[in-house]
C-alpha cells in the first residue's frame, strides 16, 4: 500500500506540475504581439561578404580557448530549426548538409533584397522595436531609432601598464590587449597623445571628455564587462593613495596590485558620478561569463553593494545585466530594492532552457516587476546559426518563459490577469521606456 500510495501521489504531483507549466494561451498571444525593447545585444554591423565585424564586443569570446557549449546553445536545439523556417522559409525538418546549403542561399537572397535595411528586417521578424547594441562603434546599418548604441568604458579603468594583469590568464592576456587598443582610441578621440602625469589630469582630460564624446555620438548607456578583468568589488577608493600611486608610475613599470586597484576604484567612482551627470545608466555584466578561465565568484553582484549604497551615486542608475545568470539571480532580486538598480534577463535567454528561464524570471518578478527588462544577448555565431537565429531563439524563449511565469503567478493568486498583462508590457518594453526616458511611439 505504501508503494501504491507513493505512485499515486507522485502521479498527482506530476500532473499538477505539467498543468502549471502550460502558459495561458491568451496571455501568451498578447506577449508575442508586444513590440519589444531588447535591453542587451551584440549585433554585427552590415559588412561585405567574407568580411568579419570584430566590433560587436570589446572582449569577444570566439578567440578564446574553446569550452563545451551548454545544452541550449548546441546546434541540435530544435529552436534553431524553427528559426530557419520562420526567418527564411526553410522547408525541411532536418539539418542535412544539402538543405543547409539551400538555407545559406536563401539568407543571401534576403540580404541582397533588403540591403542596408537587413538588420531592421531581422528586428521586424523578431518583434523587436528597439535593440540596445553593445558595440565598440555604432556600426553600419545599425542606426537609431531601431538600434541604440551602448559603448564600453572598461578601458578607462586601466590607464597604466597592464602586463601584470594580463599575465593572470590566457584570456586576460587577449582581453587586455584589446582594452589597451581601445583606450588609445579614446585618447586619440579627445586629442590626448600621452597619459597625463596626475590622476586628476587623467580624469579631467581623458575620462570626462571621452564620456561626453560617447554621449554626443549617440550612446544611451555605458557598459562594463569588467568582471572579465577583475572582481566587481569596487569601493569609493582612497583618492589620496590613488593620487600618489598614479603619480609614481613612469610608464615603464608594472604597478603594485593594491595600488592599481585603488586607482581603478577611484576611476570607477568618477565614471559613475559623470554617468549620473550625463543622465546615462551604467550597465554591468554579472554572473556567468565565457571562457574557461572566467572567475564566476568575481561576477557576484553582491560585490557591488558599496557602490550601490554610495549616497554620492544616487543619481546614477545601474542595470545589473543578465540577472546574475548562473547562481546569482536571487541576489539580484534583493538588490532591486535599491532605488537606482534595475536588471534584465539577457544571456539567461540562451543559457537556460525555457522552463528554467521561466522560474528565474518569476523570481525576479515576485520582487520588483517594474525593474525587470527583456534582453536577448544575441551575438554573431556560425553561418547557419548566426545572430538572426540566436535572436529568434532567445526572443521566442523569453516570450514563452514570461508567459509561463505570469501564468503561474495568476494560478497561485499572486496577480490578476490585468496585472499580468501590465507586467508583461512593462518587462517587454514599458520599463525600458521609463528607464531611458524615451517617449512611446
Amino acid at each position: 500500500m505504501r508503494t501504491i500510495s507513493s505512485v499515486v501521489v507522485l502521479g498527482v504531483v506530476s500532473v499538477s506540475i505539467a498543468s502549471a507549466q502550460q502558459p495561458d494561451p491568451a496571455l501568451l498571444s498578447a506577449i508575442r504581439a508586444i513590440r519589444a525593447i531588447d535591453n542587451h545585444s551584440h549585433p554585427p554591423a552590415l559588412s561585405a561578404r567574407g568580411q568579419k565585424d570584430d566590433e560587436f564586443d570589446a572582449l569577444p569570446c570566439d578567440p578564446l580557448e574553446p569550452t563545451n557549449p551548454a545544452l541550449t546553445t548546441r546546434p541540435d536545439n530544435p529552436r534553431y530549426l524553427a528559426a530557419w523556417k520562420a526567418l527564411y522559409g526553410y522547408r525541411y525538418n532536418d539539418a542535412d548538409s544539402t538543405h543547409l546549403r539551400e538555407l545559406l542561399a536563401a539568407k543571401e537572397r534576403v540580404k541582397a533584397a533588403q540591403g542596408e535595411r537587413y538588420p531592421a528586417w531581422v528586428l521586424d521578424k523578431l518583434g523587436i522595436e528597439t535593440e540596445l547594441a553593445n558595440r565598440v562603434t555604432p556600426g553600419r546599418a545599425l542606426a537609431s531609432p531601431r538600434f541604440r548604441w551602448v559603448p564600453f568604458v572598461d578601458p578607462l579603468l586601466f590607464p597604466l601598464d597592464n602586463r601584470g594583469l594580463a599575465a593572470y590568464s590566457p584570456d586576460r592576456k587577449f582581453f587586455f590587449a584589446r582594452e589597451d587598443t581601445l583606450l588609445r582610441y579614446y585618447m586619440r578621440a579627445v586629442k590626448v597623445a600621452a597619459r597625463p602625469a596626475t590622476l586628476d589630469a587623467y580624469l579631467s582630460q581623458v575620462v570626462t571628455p571621452a564620456l561626453e564624446a560617447l554621449k554626443r555620438e549617440g550612446a544611451v548607456a555605458f557598459k562594463y564587462e569588467v568582471a572579465y578583468l577583475r572582481p566587481l568589488n569596487f569601493t569609493r577608493g582612497d583618492k589620496a593613495a590613488a593620487d600618489r600611486a598614479y603619480s609614481r608610475q613612469t610608464g615603464s613599470e608594472i604597478p603594485n596590485e593594491a595600488e592599481y586597484t585603488a586607482i581603478q576604484d577611484v576611476i570607477f567612482h568618477h565614471i559613475a558620478v559623470e554617468a549620473g551627470r550625463l543622465g546615462l545608466p551604467i550597465h554591468i555584466h554579472t554572473g556567468y561569463g565565457c571562457g574557461g578561465y572566467f572567475e564566476l565568484r568575481g561576477a557576484d553582484p553582491l560585490l557591488l553593494e558599496p557602490v550601490l549604497d554610495d549616497p554620492s551615486l544616487r543619481k546614477t542608475t545601474f542595470v545589473l545585466l543578465h540577472g546574475g545568470a548562473g547562481p546569482y539571480t536571487k541576489q539580484i532580486a534583493a538588490l532591486l530594492m535599491k532605488p537606482n538598480v534595475y536588471t534584465d534577463f539577457s544571456e539567461q535567454t540562451w543559457l537556460l532552457p525555457t522552463r528554467e528561464l521561466a522560474a528565474s524570471i518569476r523570481y525576479l518578478l515576485e520582487w520588483y516587476p517594474e525593474k525587470v527588462l527583456f534582453g536577448t544577448d544575441l551575438a554573431p555565431g556560425t553561418p547557419t546559426i548566426d545572430w538572426e537565429e540566436i535572436g529568434w531563439q532567445t526572443t521566442t524563449s523569453a516570450r514563452d518563459a514570461l508567459a509561463i511565469a505570469l501564468t503561474g503567478m495568476m494560478n497561485d493568486g499572486e496577480i490578476t490577469r490585468s496585472r499580468a498583462l501590465e507586467i508583461a508590457r512593462g518587462v517587454m518594453r514599458d520599463n525600458a521606456l521609463r528607464l531611458y526616458g524615451w517617449s512611446r511611439p
